[in-house]
């Protein structure tokens, strides 16, 4: 396994849905890589299929779905069909995931403490000693006060940004490789957000931690991540650098979801929205499935744009990208 290999690369990922209605491609197609000390923004709107990627990643897509094609470079090993004992030995260890809902991750009835060791223990052959060590210095590392007494306590003895803290901190208790954060920031106030995002930032730099930051918004990946992968029913319609996705961006759905964000809208007036719904991903018809709801769609839109690259750096899948934006 090459060292100079990307943290992760993802080619061509297909999971499927098989459900008594038909099959749902919740994922066609994808494809992207992060280096290490790099942040991707994985932006999409509900739906998008932008969570069932790092499911997906993990191996955490749980029947009807399943991985049904592509391959999953995680260090240059190919873990797309990889056995559950090996998944194992990685998630949690190598491989970490930073739930929306840290109660997905902490457990009510065990204190912290019992909770972090465990997890250094499962993957790592040293004392209880150790293991609350340094348990207590990844406590300390995303700003909680106390970090000692902090470990004695439950999870119901947190706030909501302390507790998505500690699910953080339990992420990066042995190291990983990767981090794929799953909008963990959502349901914070502004203020404590802003804090865990120049926390991720920081550690990833630091520790040469390769980050997915899965998000809805815009706003939150403008100031943290590198490069943006834009995800549109199951598929990227756009990727390149951070900056120059959101200063000119050229697919229509980057370019009306960047326009509806609140700052963007002169004051007073009415707020811009794409219109129409994100379509069913069951039976979805062929061709670009942002179409209908496209100011420039054109008859070439009944084919499904292939990628290329209308302007250097960046992917784009449409037949009439505003290019002269970004020239």
């Amino acid at each position: 396994m090459g060292t100079d290999a990307p943290a992760l690369k993802v080619e061509n990922l297909e999971t499927h849905f098989f459900t008594k209605a038909g099959v749902v491609k919740a994922v066609d197609g994808v494809g992207f890589s992060v280096e290490r000390a790099q942040i991707l923004g994985l932006v999409g709107e509900s739906g998008s299929g932008k969570s069932v990627t790092g499911f997906s990643i993990l191996g955490l897509v749980d029947p009807p779905g399943r991985v049904v094609g592509g391959r999953i470079e995680f260090m240059g090993e190919d873990i797309a069909n990889a056995d559950e004992a090996r998944m194992q030995s990685l998630r949690g260890n190598r491989i970490a995931m930073i739930f929306q809902d840290p109660m997905m991750t902490l457990n009510p009835v065990l204190r912290i403490e019992t909770q972090m060791v465990e997890t250094v223990l499962a993957h790592r052959k040293v004392d209880r000693a150790a293991a609350r060590a340094r348990a207590r210095d990844a406590l300390g590392q995303v700003g909680i006060p106390s970090p000692d007494e902090r470990l004695a306590a439950y999870p119901h003895q947190f706030s909501g940004g302390m507790r998505q803290r500690v699910a953080i901190a339990i992420a990066l208790l042995n190291d990983p490789d990767l981090i794929i954060a799953d909008e963990p920031t959502t349901a914070l106030d502004v203020t404590i957000q802003a804090q865990i995002l120049h926390e991720a930032q920081k550690l990833c730099r630091e520790r040469g931690t390769a980050m997915i930051w899965i998000t809805h918004d815009l706003t939150v990946i403008a100031g943290l991540a590198d490069k943006v992968s834009v995800m549109y029913a199951g598929r990227i319609v756009e990727a390149g650098a951070i900056d120059d996705v959101l200063d000119h961006p050229v697919h229509p759905y980057t370019k009306g979801l960047i326009g509806s964000v609140p700052s963007r809208n002169k004051r007073g007036a009415p707020l811009y929205q794409i219109p129409g719904m994100t379509p069913a991903l069951l039976n979805l018809a062929p061709g670009c499935a942002f179409r209908e709801r496209c100011p420039r769609a054109a008859p070439a839109c009944l084919e499904q744009p292939a990628p290329s690259e209308p302007v250097p750096g960046r992917s784009v899948r449409c037949f009439r990208p505003y290019v002269e934006a970004a020239s």
